[in-house]
């Protein structure tokens, strides 16, 4: 997905504040649920909530200010728990953060096993 720095995420140093990485990648998941044909209000109206449950964020560079760049998402799955591979990749190739997001699945407010976007993410489980 193709994202662009805004100047209100910029901290003092004129650099992004390392959270917006986090709004960044949770945006690129929102998109892929609703791409992949469930949007999280869909989801939710189904009794289904995809709860973040880990996230692991390793920053390798600073994004700043105007610049673009595209936010990439790859998923797994591992038993019950959806792992999304995410990195933020500036547009001249370089890597600014790598990100693992442990999801779980709630079916009417209780853990299942998420069976059910399984089958609406299955083409993208690797």
């Amino acid at each position: 997905m193709d994202m662009e720095v805004r100047d209100y995420e910029l901290d003092c140093e004129q650099i992004v504040n390392n959270a917006n990485y986090l709004h960044y990648m949770e945006h690129t998941r929102h998109k892929f649920c609703s791409d992949a044909g469930l949007s999280f209000i869909e989801m939710h109206k189904r009794g289904i909530d995809a709860v973040v449950r880990k996230i692991e964020v390793e920053y390798k560079n600073s994004l700043r200010g105007g610049d673009t760049f595209l936010s990439c998402i790859r998923l797994e799955r591992k038993g019950a728990r959806f792992i999304f591979h995410q990195d933020i990749i500036k547009s001249t190739g370089e890597v600014m953060a790598e990100g693992i997001v442990t999801v779980v699945v709630l079916k009417d407010g209780k853990l299942s096993r998420g069976d059910e976007l399984a089958k609406v993410f299955a083409r993208y489980i690797s």
